[in-house]
């Protein structure tokens, strides 16, 4: 079952696809060469979201199947790239067939699964051809230390942020490390820039899963609190993203 606090991003489609930063092309490629995936290599893109990701890999020339439990961000993603593309699934019961793709991403949503259960069902559906392909996952945070707002508006997010029980006990690097089939992880770091507004911040602000599961009247106080907090303190055109990603294959003699 999906999370109860994931459960209310159908809430902020619009402050989730407006605030989370997009993939800019030079990162889409640094997750394909890690997986040295070939030209048209079939991708899962789990938990996809509004399509963040899905929509870079395609652009890539990748043939790209998107899963995800929200019927709202399923309505978006659709229209923008296909019904034929996009699948109601769990990371726990993905809805495809053995061995039936070349990698698996998975962006800023780690977190929400049952990790034992997704582990094992990702390693079903990839395929085991000359050791290419395998798992990328990404987790994305736009930098706000450059700005003079930028811890101010730090402490306003740990303050509405109750306790989140999905970050106790072992992290999901231990728990795949443990998980049968494995081999190495790999982990690196890209950085790039992207377009930032007062209005982009305060969506990203909004789009957390703790703010969408306000009311629309509590949602637009947290918006206010977050202007109070910048105030006339200048937003950057730009701002850099941070892509930290994890490469991770299954093992040479995984069944």
């Amino acid at each position: 079952m999906v999370h109860p606090l994931a459960a209310h991003f159908g809430n902020v489609v619009d402050e989730y696809e407006d605030g989370r930063p997009d993939f800019p092309p030079a990162t889409v490629g640094a997750i394909t060469a890690e997986l040295g995936l070939a030209p048209g290599a079939r991708i899962l893109d789990l938990a996809a979201g509004t399509g963040k990701l899905t929509r870079p890999l395609l652009a890539a020339g990748y043939d790209v199947i998107a899963v995800e439990p929200s019927a709202e961000f399923r309505e978006r993603l659709a229209g923008a790239v296909g019904a034929e593309r996009v699948l109601d699934g769990l990371a726990e019961q993905i809805p495809l067939e053995d061995g039936s793709v070349d990698a698996v991403t998975v962006s800023d949503a780690l977190h929400w699964f049952d990790m034992e259960a997704a582990f094992a069902e990702i390693h079903r559906v990839l395929r085991r051809d000359a050791g290419a392909g395998g798992l990328a996952v990404v987790f994305v945070g736009q930098d706000w230390r450059p700005t003079e707002w930028g811890e101010d508006l730090a402490a306003l997010v740990t303050e509405l942020r109750p306790e989140h029980p999905l970050f106790d006990g072992p992290s999901w690097q231990q728990v795949l490390r443990s998980s049968a089939g494995w081999g190495d992880l790999r982990e690196l770091t890209v950085r790039a820039p992207a377009p930032a507004s007062l209005e982009q911040i305060l969506a990203y602000l909004c789009s957390f899963s703790f703010v969408a599961q306000m009311t629309p009247e509590e949602r637009a106080g947290v918006a206010a609190r977050g202007a109070e907090v910048i105030g006339e303190r200048e937003v950057p055109a730009q701002l850099e993203v941070r892509f930290r990603i994890s490469i991770c294959r299954p093992a040479p003699d995984a069944g």
